[in-house]
């Protein structure tokens, strides 16, 4: 195939942008971000399990204090009562018998309050471990939340950039000549599809060429479309080539 020097440079603003394109594809496609969203989503729902677990310790034993709280208010009601009737009492066989009831109703008493200080303890804990898990979980939302929105605002920045160089594109390869345009087509679609040849290298594949083949492609003539002998896509000669 031939095709002027002009037309062939044109190749390279094309290759360019096909290569930008793809880019911003990707960009769009795998904002930077993502993997890391992902990781924090894995490590949110571990979290939100912990915590579940935490609160449920947590509200167990809230609930067991509330019950030892009622078991000690009613032990002081009673010894109250009771109190209140030996104040009163003449019969001496009843007060012994108030007197029996209020000494095990203090040691009752007592051992309440006993529990009722140890499962304080433990409801301290427990808030304590569902306040640090809570934290943990605020910050791990955050961190989501806060690159879940840079990931939003890449994927519109990349699809914005992705649909100017398609504008910019088409323009580009309006100027191409029909068939130089399907063969760049046909040949970008396992390569760079068009590169510059500078001092003997081929920008596509950087793979410096062989001296027999910068010889055959010193003899070609300007307006013949040579090929990477490596990689196969269109080598663009310029001043550049060091032929």
């Amino acid at each position: 195939m031939n095709a002027s020097p002009e037309d062939q440079r044109i190749l390279l603003d094309l290759a360019d942008l096909d290569r930008r394109i793809a880019q911003a594809e990707h960009a769009r496609t795998h904002p930077a971000h993502a993997a890391r969203i992902n990781e924090l989503a894995s490590v949110r729902q571990e979290q939100l399990r912990e915590l579940t677990t935490l609160t449920g310790v947590r509200d167990d034993a809230r609930a067991e204090l509330t019950r030892v709280e009622s078991d000690v208010t009613l032990v002081e009601q009673r010894r109250a009562r009771d109190a209140e009737r030996l104040a009163a009492t003449t019969n001496s066989k009843e007060a012994q018998a108030l007197e029996n009831e209020l000494a095990s109703l203090a040691k009752r008493q007592s051992d309440l309050e006993d529990i009722q200080l140890e499962v304080m303890g433990r409801v301290e804990e427990a808030e304590a471990a569902v306040a640090a898990q809570q934290a943990l979980l605020d910050t791990t939302v955050a961190e989501g939340t806060r690159l879940t929105v840079q990931a939003k605002a890449d994927v519109a920045a990349a699809t914005e950039l992705g649909a100017q160089l398609a504008r910019d594109r088409a323009a580009v390869a309006g100027r191409v000549p029909a068939d130089l345009l399907a063969d760049y087509t046909r040949r970008a679609a396992t390569n760079a599809g068009a590169a510059l040849l500078s001092r003997g290298t081929c920008e596509g594949c950087r793979i410096v060429l062989p001296g027999t083949d910068l010889n055959e492609i010193r003899r070609a003539p300007a307006d013949a479309v040579v090929s990477c002998p490596e990689c196969g896509c269109i080598l663009v000669r310029t001043e550049e080539s060091g032929l």
